[in-house]
């Protein structure tokens, strides 16, 4: 079977800037990132015909996309940081707008995010979810979210924070 060209031009990209652990581990998510953007979809089962090995059966995929997603060696701080620190050069010297804000899961999770704003269009620096049955959510409890999200942007940039009322706290403003 021919190796679908998305697939070479993530795997050339991905490997600039990723170090995995074991090197099927950045074929697993070049793979999976390919599959994303054809199916257009983040459902596991619309990913099948974008996959390689397309004559295993369902079941087989998705006990593989079940080991990629829940390998500890994969993770955000792996695959997604070193990408976004490299974007994120793009920016130096700039004037960046940054957004904070929460998003309620199933009225049991808190998800708190810092994200980029760009051309219409937001993008994840940091984010954490908590156990949380508000949208309101101590300063103590997103400071971290905050830290990992400035420790991303450079230095020289210009930053302003947008934020809901939510986050009304004088630790914020200093």
């Amino acid at each position: 079977m021919e190796t679908p060209h998305l697939y070479r031009q993530l795997m050339n990209q991905l490997s600039q800037w990723v170090v995995p652990k074991d090197q099927r581990h950045l074929q697993g998510v070049a793979e999976a990132v390919a599959a994303i953007l054809q199916s257009q979809s983040a459902c596991f089962g619309k990913w099948m015909s974008y996959l390689s090995h397309r004559d295993c059966e369902a079941r087989a995929h998705m006990e593989r996309l079940s080991n990629l997603v829940h390998n500890p060696h994969i993770s955000a701080e792996r695959f997604y940081a070193p990408l976004l620190s490299y974007a994120l050069q793009a920016f130096d010297g700039s004037a960046v707008t940054l957004t904070l804000d929460t998003s309620m899961l199933w009225e049991q999770f808190c998800l708190v995010e810092v994200t980029l704003v760009w051309g219409g269009r937001s993008f994840t620096l940091a984010q954490v979810v908590l156990e949380h049955k508000s949208a309101s959510v101590a300063f103590e409890d997103y400071q971290q979210v905050l830290a990992a999200a400035k420790s991303l942007v450079p230095p020289s940039c210009a930053v302003t924070l947008l934020a809901d009322r939510g986050f009304a706290h004088k630790d914020l403003l200093v």
